[in-house]
């Protein structure tokens, strides 16, 4: 595992480091890149979170690491299972710090789109829906999202809909770490091996960036663990840049 970002690297460790101690944090359906940070967080933090995952896994143990997060393998070594309608539950309670969701569109406030591109009547795209984003982006008391593709595209001034907003706290791509602020993203860090400019010009939207530096190094703990995680370079295949 090299000590230089790569896209992956940049995604999964980015992610894990939005882990804070004492948090219940949670993955959603198909995240592969938060399920490995939430791995990664175990193996390389000093401090003690609670991990649950969308299949149902309470601080789990996988033997082997699927390509889907709702594999029942995921779920292996957990003292306990919970059902969807547990998680739900428990994010409406205000029981879930930092939940990891995904999205199509991300707007300068942190609102997201996986509903539809383009008009909601006669779409260029129809998406999957809001699935749980509705419910648990307003009640997690810290929300994370990622893209791997960081473009004006996808990082827009406009969503074409307006699926679900609430407490999105950051948003990590290859290049990028953005922190909300003052209900809007601001850029924290971006990956040193591009420009600040490069930054810029691939946003659509503006942002503050008056304050951000460099992303910090990959760690030695954080190195080994994700060459643990991905000793094949069989999930970091799928974002070769």
């Amino acid at each position: 595992m090299s000590d230089h970002w790569t896209p992956f690297s940049y995604l999964v460790i980015n992610l894990a480091r939005q882990i804070r101690p004492g948090e219940v944090t949670f993955s959603g359906v198909n995240f592969t890149l938060p399920m490995l940070a939430c791995l990664l967080a175990k193996r390389a933090c000093d401090f003690h979170f609670t991990y649950i995952n969308v299949a149902g896994g309470v601080e789990p143990k996988p033997l082997k690491i699927p390509h889907s997060s709702s594999d029942p393998a995921i779920v292996e070594g957990s003292p306990a299972i919970f059902a969807n309608e547990d998680f739900y539950d428990l994010c409406a309670r205000g029981g879930i710090d930092l939940v990891f969701l995904g999205c199509a569109q991300i707007d300068a406030e942190g609102r997201t789109n996986v509903s539809v591109i383009g008009s909601w009547h006669d779409p260029k795209v129809r998406l999957p829906g809001g699935g749980g984003a509705a419910v648990m982006l307003p009640t997690a008391r810290r929300v994370a999202t990622w893209r791997t593709e960081h473009s004006p595209r996808t990082l827009v001034e406009k969503l074409d809909f307006v699926t679900a907003a609430g407490n999105m706290a950051a948003v990590v791509t290859p290049i990028a770490v953005f922190q909300r602020r003052r209900g809007r993203l601001a850029l924290e860090s971006w990956n040193p091996a591009v420009g600040l400019e490069e930054v810029v010009a691939r946003t659509g939207f503006k942002f503050d960036a008056s304050t951000a530096k460099p992303t910090a190094p990959i760690s030695e703990r954080e190195r080994h663990a994700l060459a643990a995680l991905d000793p094949t370079g069989e999930f970091a295949v799928e974002l070769r840049a």
